[in-house]
């Protein structure tokens, strides 16, 4: 069997409650950066493969949006 790295990019919108900007940013990337092999034995025997080392390459906040009541309103 051949060996692939496969580069993937997740994002993900997080509704955090933080202090401020910075701590928001921090505690985001600090508690959602645990990438992991979430499929089981049956399912890699089935479709033959299996996974080496993941490594998590970026885990950047680029961005950070209060909430407020009028942005909560819009989206319904």
């Amino acid at each position: 069997m051949k060996t692939f790295r496969v580069e993937l990019h997740r994002d993900y919108l997080v509704e955090i409650e933080a202090n401020n900007e910075t701590e928001a940013k921090e505690l985001t990337e600090f508690f959602l950066s645990d990438p992991r092999d979430a499929s089981t034995a049956q399912e890699r025997e089935k479709y033959r493969f299996s996974f080496g080392e993941i490594d998590l390459a970026s885990n950047d906040a680029s961005a950070v949006t209060e909430i407020t009541d009028d942005a909560n309103e819009n989206l319904e």
